[in-house]
């Protein structure tokens, strides 16, 4: 029986595993279930079904999440040779996602809904139902490795390919849930290309349908108007560093820290270089904009942090990562008491928004995961 790097050791014979394939209805999820059974694996395709009206999720082949994805999950399970169900986990995801993406915009902060679907609904309750059914691991398409310790701990990696990495959406996962992972795709080295011609080898009809890229559960893209479907619209004043008004806006909500386009500011700045969100108030509804050298923070501290394995002890140097497709920047990381993280940049970093997740790294190794609470400026150096 052949395998691959990171498979649970199973109870049974320490080789067959009992395998809950979560299929999205795309290829890598296809190709991942596939490995699985050809290493021998008893594996069951599961397709979860996240909207209570999968018609107002997005058609084509957008999302993860509709009426066709189920479809082609279940023909994906069908060529594999593999059972194949369809759970309901709508009401888990509307409450621990989309209500949770909802308030996060409205208290000012950006989320990453894909990391909380990781922590909330695939690692957390599809794994649970997975292990109250008997199941050993949960196995998705995701990009990462994970690397078994002499003591039988378990660590998560970045991916063989750094161009594919995903490592950054499951830095939530615990110890625990680490313990049920799998991740056959994670150590290949191979283009996306070359796996999408192994799913045509196999028969898998999905080998040449488009990645999704949009949040599942807007169904058109439009983030903005779908939030102000759910919080309405609130006029409020975008100001300067100075609290000049300079415009208004429909809703705070609708801004993220960074953000250059779509300002409608009615006049330039003062030396006519453009501006950027510096800072969203939900308090006042106010959003504050300035130059692109006051985005630049210098330190940071983060809430809720979930370790990938035991938490470190006292400061210690790192590297970390800010946004899923974002690069590595090196690091100073303490943990504050249980429920906190301070991080300190080498170099100033530009474009840090509350809300969002960091990810600490020790070379490859996933340490943790914090979402970013406050950021404190750098200094600028008058020339």
């Amino acid at each position: 029986m052949t395998d691959f790097p990171g498979a649970p050791t199973g109870p049974r014979d320490g080789r067959r595993l009992r395998v809950l394939a979560a299929m999205s209805g795309g290829v890598d999820s296809a190709v991942a279930a596939a490995r699985a059974a050809e290493a021998g694996h008893d594996v069951t395709g599961v397709h979860l079904a996240l909207s209570a009206n999968p018609q107002s999720f997005r058609t084509g082949a957008r999302g993860c999440c509709t009426i066709e994805d189920s479809r082609d999950a279940r023909r994906a399970a069908d060529v594999i040779g593999i059972p194949f169900y369809v759970w309901d986990l709508a009401e888990r995801f509307r409450e621990d996602v989309v209500e949770d993406f909802i308030a996060e915009y409205e208290a000012g902060r950006t989320p990453n809904p894909c990391l909380r679907c990781n922590e909330k609904i695939k690692f957390a309750a599809l794994l649970d139902k997975a292990l109250a059914l008997g199941f050993d691991a949960v196995c998705t398409g995701h990009y990462a490795t994970i690397v078994e310790r002499a003591d039988g701990s378990r660590e998560l990696h970045r991916a063989s390919d750094m161009a594919k990495d995903q490592s950054y959406v499951l830095g939530v996962l615990d110890e625990r849930q680490l313990a049920h992972a799998m991740f056959p795709l994670g150590d290949t080295l191979t283009t996306k290309d070359e796996i999408r011609a192994e799913a045509e080898r196999r028969g898998l009809a999905v080998a040449k349908k488009p990645d999704s890229h949009d949040i599942c559960f807007i169904a058109d893209g439009d983030t903005q108007g779908f939030l102000a479907g759910h919080l309405g619209t609130a006029e409020g004043d975008i100001v300067d560093e100075d609290g000049h008004k300079l415009g208004t806006h429909e809703g705070a909500y609708g801004f993220t820290i960074g953000q250059r386009r779509g300002l409608r500011i009615g006049h330039p700045a003062p030396d006519g270089k453009p501006r950027y969100v510096l800072d969203i108030s939900p308090v006042d509804n106010r959003v504050t904009v300035g130059p692109v050298e006051a985005l630049d923070v210098a330190a940071l501290t983060a809430i809720k942090p979930r370790w990938c394995g035991a938490p470190p002890v006292g400061p210690g140097s790192y590297t970390a990562q800010l946004r899923a497709h974002g690069g590595e920047t090196e690091v100073t990381a303490e943990p504050i008491g249980v429920s906190g993280l301070r991080v300190t940049f080498a170099e100033p970093v530009r474009g840090v928004a509350p809300g969002q997740a960091i990810v600490l790294y020790d070379d490859t190794r996933v340490v943790g995961s914090a979402t970013i609470a406050t950021t404190e400026r750098a200094q600028v150096v008058a020339s």
